[in-house]
């Protein structure tokens, strides 16, 4: 690499097509969070000439970034694509939002990429989630390569950061991340600050000086061999470590040198097979600039290095039904697979679906199958129905450039499919198919919602729908023990988003309050109750008796009914509308207005009038005897306690453990999960944890993951419960 030149293809003003697999590349920028992947990307575009051919976008804004959420919190908060052309290949490369909220976003673009640039900042460093990724990558030996920016920065050093890198993501081999430029740094400056001016590289010893905002390569200076050589050398071996040709290292160590062509061969294919991983250096260019520094060297590395779709195993695919289908290769002649890897809504066109093509040729105008995968438990509906492919296009920030067709391999921007979702399969409607799902996050950071006025209480059903049909990480509850209508989201940034693309793009305003848990009441001891309902007021009065016993019974035991009645004291016909009043009057409460579980009530005796008794005389009396009843009786307030399982790295169960002590939670069990990694299994009241999803984030410093299922209810410390009832008399 470098020693190709600056080409690229592309119709002025059309969106960059390519005609066959081998012509594509399809990429994945990670980092995190202010490491500068837009800022990567969009330099990149303007390197291939995408700028040229588009425009410049707003003043303010940047190719990926150009919705106005992200606009205002200025940050990516959603995947977006970028086509890009070099030297007649089309690069899409995909921006990932880097904060951790939209972590949905990164497993979509996952999802859609052959291969992975992970940019990190010279200046920050290499955080815990990005390295977690990385992992996940090496895992199902996704390609990668490393980009480091921010190398204006004053406190930025290369160097260090290389060897960062190495020591984080090389695993068993440091061999396997080696740098194959060193930056050439400029004349000082008045501040003291060295500025980056070019590269050199390593394999050609060339010197490619970006100081006038173009790339011009040359001779190195005698002074810069030295420097490179011991970089140099090592980079040899790493690439000769990974040759196909055995005798090439030993050829080496004897004196030989080894020809250009053959190292850069050996260097594509091991990039390719994800064996090693080159670290690069990029930053932005100058005001009015076309190239930014390592633009060129990064294009000529994704399209000499990263494989073609051809290359990459396509997902597993079955029919609708589950039966297995034999694996499908990337053939534009093949039978239709695609999918779905994102979804948004414009207010012009409508919704729009970013499709990653896997099999055959998706063709606008023509019925496709859409098959979900059924997540009923998130709130979307399930669906399995025929759907007419609107128009194709190629988007390049706001514009959408049409395109007649999108072949195997390829990512392709569709307009109007109304049924689907993020994660739906588009296949032949008269042979259907159904990709494996991939890996999403479960939402755990539950936000109640209520409309705010009665206008958007009658869109907020449509609104909620829409939101989570475009969001897999989003899933909404109707709980039917609080009565609140819940969105369960990754963390406060996403819950800020969807409220605000509810506001901004559906017209829906809500209000967030307080999230309820669904706590229950029970007895803690034997107690008797009286139920007299008797009224008398002209024509038929109200005439019912009944004396009950009630008692505590194991949890989930439910609420049972006995009826020792003798001597007919309660008309048979009237000892079902006892039961029917004790029930409703147990779903109420009896002591904080939650319902009342795990009893067994005893009728026992009563009276009625042969004219004034009636059915709901005696649901009445029922109702009344209970409450009677709990008067007399210790009333336990129960909460629900759910089964979490954190898994964390090792140098930071300590804090997790302490944590989860502090919520009252019982840890039940540790096991080693891997490398590094801990399992924590603890048990924990649900109303310590909330807000466990970012409070989880903030102790492992972004590593910990953790999941939650429902348990039981057990009884709240009786301190907590006075309070709680002290609260809502209060609130009355």
């Amino acid at each position: 690499m470098g020693d190709r030149r600056d080409a690229h293809a592309g119709a002025a003003g059309g969106a960059p097509a390519a005609d066959r697999p081998e012509g594509l590349r399809n990429v994945v920028l990670v980092g995190h969070s202010g490491a500068g992947k837009t800022t990567l990307a969009e330099a990149l575009a303007l390197a291939g000439g995408a700028m040229n051919r588009c425009g410049r976008v707003e003043e303010g804004t940047t190719v990926s970034d150009f919705d106005e959420i992200e606009h205002r919190q200025q940050r990516s908060v959603q995947l977006s694509l970028i086509p890009v052309d070099w030297g007649n290949v089309k690069i899409n490369l995909l921006d990932t939002p880097g904060y951790a909220d939209f972590v949905g976003e990164l497993r979509a673009g996952l999802r859609a990429a052959d291969a992975a640039l992970f940019v990190v900042s010279a200046a920050d460093g290499v955080d815990g989630a990005t390295r977690m990724v990385w992992e996940e990558c090496a895992a199902v030996g996704m390609p990668r390569a490393v980009v480091v920016t921010h190398l204006e920065n004053a406190r930025a050093d290369f160097d260090e950061m290389t060897a960062i890198c190495q020591r984080v993501f090389s695993g068993d081999d440091p061999d396997a991340v080696l740098p194959l430029y060193l930056p050439l740094y400029g004349e000082e400056g008045p501040d003291g600050h060295t500025p980056v001016a070019g590269l050199i590289g390593l394999l050609s010893q060339r010197v490619y000086d970006y100081s006038s905002g173009e790339r011009v390569e040359r001779d190195p200076d005698p002074e810069h061999l030295p420097l490179i050589a011991e970089a140099r050398n090592r980079l040899i071996e790493g690439i000769i470590a990974e040759s196909e040709d055995e005798t090439l290292m030993d050829r080496y160590l004897g004196g030989e040198e080894i020809d250009f062509k053959t190292l850069i061969q050996d260097l594509e294919r091991a990039v390719a097979r994800g064996t090693f991983h080159p670290v690069l250096a990029a930053a932005p260019p100058a005001e009015g600039a076309r190239q930014g520094l390592g633009t060129l060297e990064l294009l000529e590395l994704v399209t000499g290095g990263f494989p073609t779709p051809a290359e990459r195993e396509t997902p597993a695919v079955t029919t609708p039904q589950g039966a297995p289908r034999p694996p499908l290769p990337c053939d534009p002649d093949g039978p239709l697979v695609a999918e779905v890897v994102k979804t948004s809504s414009d207010p012009y066109v409508g919704r729009i679906s970013l499709v990653r093509v896997f099999s055959g040729t998706l063709r606008p105008d023509e019925t496709v199958h859409v098959s979900g995968h059924g997540l009923a438990d998130r709130g979307h509906e399930d669906h399995d129905v025929d759907e007419r492919v609107g128009a194709l296009s190629s988007p390049f920030g706001k514009v959408q450039r049409p395109v007649p067709r999108a072949i195997a391999g390829d990512l392709v921007c569709v307009a109007k499919l109304s049924r689907a979702e993020t994660g739906d399969t588009l296949s032949a409607k008269d042979d259907p198919l159904l990709m494996e799902p991939w890996v999403m996050p479960d939402p755990l950071l539950p936000v109640a919602i209520e409309a705010h006025s009665k206008a958007d209480e009658d869109k907020l059903s449509q609104g909620l729908a829409r939101l989570v049909a475009e969001d897999p990480t989003m899933r909404l509850e109707q709980n039917q023990d609080t009565h609140q209508v819940v969105l369960w989201c990754l963390g406060e940034a996403h819950v800020d988003v969807a409220l605000e693309r509810l506001r901004a793009r559906y017209g829906v305003q809500v209000d967030a309050v307080p999230c309820k848990v669904s706590l229950r009441e029970t007895f803690g001891e034997k107690a008797a109750g009286r139920g007299r309902h008797v009224k008398q007021s002209g024509g038929h009065g109200q005439f019912a008796i009944c004396e009950i016993e009630v008692e505590p019974l194991p949890v989930g035991s439910g609420i049972e009914f006995v009826d020792k009645v003798v001597g007919g004291a309660v008309p048979r016909q009237f000892i079902p509308s006892v039961e029917k009043g004790l029930r409703a009057q147990a779903a109420r409460g009896v002591a904080a207005g939650y319902p009342v579980v795990d009893i067994r009530v005893t009728l026992l005796d009563g009276k009625a009038h042969s004219v004034d008794s009636s059915d709901a005389a005696f649901q009445t009396a029922g109702a009344l005897a209970l409450r009677e009843a709990a008067k007399e009786a210790r009333i336990h307030l129960l909460e629900p306690v759910a089964e979490v399982q954190v898994l964390v790295s090792d140098e930071y169960v300590g804090p997790v453990m302490s944590d989860l002590a502090g919520r009252r939670g019982r840890v039940v069990g540790t096991e080693p999960a891997g490398p590094g990694r801990t399992l924590v299994r603890a048990e924990v009241p649900e109303i310590e944890i909330g807000r466990y999803a970012i409070d989880l984030r903030s102790i492992s410093h972004g590593t910990g993951r953790f999941n939650r299922s429902y348990a039981r209810h057990e009884p709240m410390p009786s301190q907590l419960a006075a309070k709680l009832r002290e609260e809502q008399e209060g609130s009355r």
